[in-house]
C-alpha cells in the first residue's frame, strides 16, 4: 500500500497543513534550524522517495529509543525486561513523578528513565560507539554523534534526567548515573538524514538477517503503545502504526511488512511531538486505510 503514496499527494497535504494545523515552537535548547525546515521520506525494499531538505542532517533525540531497545534485546535477550517494563506511561517522557510512583522501576524503554537504564548497560559493551557501529552496519546508514548538539546538551542543566539517573542508581537499576547519562546523551545526538531515519525503520518493518523476528515484534508493540508517551493511546487509534518521535522534530512510523515513513519538522506540540509529522501521518493512514478507525 505504501506504493500508493506519491510526492504530489504529500505536497497537496503540505499545502493544506498551512491552514489546518496549529503553530508550534521548536525545542529552544537545541541549535537552531529554521521552523520552516522540512524533510520527508518513504522507504520500502522496492522504492523510495524524499521531499524537502533531504540532505539536511539532524539529531534523532528520542527517535533512537526503539533501536536502543532493539540493540539491547539483541545483546541480552529477555533479560532486558528485568531492567525496564512494558507498560505505557501516564506522565510526560521525562517525568520524575512517574519514576517515583513506580519506585524506581522504568515504565518502558520509550521514556527517558527506561532509555537511561538501557544506556547504563551499554557501558559494559562498548558504549555509544559500539551501538553506532551496529546500527550503521544493520541499516546501511552513516549515523554519527552531532558534536554541536551534544555540546548544547552538555550546557543545558537537564535536572529531570539527572534526577532520573540518580533515582535509577538508588533503586539498583544502573551502577553510575554520570556514565549512563553520557551514553544516553551521545546516542540521542546521533545525526542523520530523513532517508537514513526511514532506513532505520526498515529494521522494524520487515524480517532482517541480524534482527530476531520476536525482538522486532516486541519493539513495534512498544512503539505502538508507548512511542508517543502519554499521547500514545490517542494516536494508536487515529493512526494505527508503531511510531516514535524526537524533540528535534523527527517522526518515524513503521508500516509492518511494507516499509517506513520518516518526517522532520521542528515545531512541536505540548507533548514534544512534531505537529506537521503527526498531521501527515494521520492523512497517510486515512488514505491507505491503516487506522483501526477506518
Amino acid at each position: 500500500m505504501l506504493g500508493q503514496l506519491h510526492p504530489d499527494l504529500i505536497q497537496e497535504w503540505l499545502e493544506a497543513a498551512a491552514t489546518e494545523i496549529p503553530r508550534g515552537e521548536p525545542l529552544q535548547r537545541l541549535p537552531k534550524v529554521g521552523s520552516e525546515a522540512f524533510a520527508f521520506a518513504v522507504v520500502t525494499p522496492e522504492q523510495e522517495f524524499t521531499l524537502g531538505r533531504s540532505r539536511l542532517r539532524f539529531p534523532l533525540m528520542s527517535a533512537i529509543k526503539p533501536f536502543l531497545l532493539l540493540y539491547a534485546l539483541t545483546l541480552w535477550q529477555e533479560q532486558v525486561w528485568t531492567w525496564v517494563g512494558q507498560r505505557p506511561s501516564d506522565y510526560p517522557y521525562n517525568s520524575v513523578l512517574q519514576l517515583t510512583l513506580d519506585q524506581g522501576w522504568p515504565r518502558n524503554p520509550m521514556i527517558n528513565s527506561g532509555a537511561i537504564a538501557l544506556a547504563g548497560q551499554l557501558a559494559y559493551v562498548g558504549g555509544a560507539t559500539a551501538f553506532q557501529t551496529w546500527l550503521n552496519e544493520c541499516a546501511g546508514t552513516q549515523f554519527e554523534v552531532d558534536q554541536e548538539v551534544l555540546g548544547a546538551v552538555h550546557r543545558h542543566p537537564n535536572w529531570q534526567n539527572r534526577t532520573l539517573a540518580h533515582f535509577l542508581v538508588e533503586s539498583g537499576r544502573i551502577a553510575d548515573a554520570e556514565v549512563a547519562l553520557e551514553i544516553y546523551n551521545q546516542v540521542c545526538c546521533f545525526q542523520g538524514t530523513v532517508e537514513e531515519v526511514a532506513r532505520l525503520g526498515l529494521l522494524l518493518a520487515l524480517p532482517q538477517a541480524k534482527v530476531s523476528d520476536r525482538h522486532r515484534q516486541q519493539v513495534n508493540v512498544l512503539m505502538l503503545t508507548c512511542g508517543l508517551y502519554e499521547d500514545s493511546p490517542r494516536y494508536g487509534l487515529e493512526i494505527g502504526l508503531p511510531m516514535k518521535s524526537g524533540v528535534s522534530g523527527v517522526m518515524l512510523a513503521i508500516v509492518p511488512r511494507q516499509g517506513a515513513i520518516a518526517c522532520y519538522s521542528p515545531p512541536l506540540d505540548k507533548s514534544g511531538n512534531s505537529i506537521l509529522g503527526l498531521y501527515l501521518l494521520q492523512r497517510i493512514s486515512r488514505h491507505l486505510g491503516l487506522s483501526p478507525l477506518g
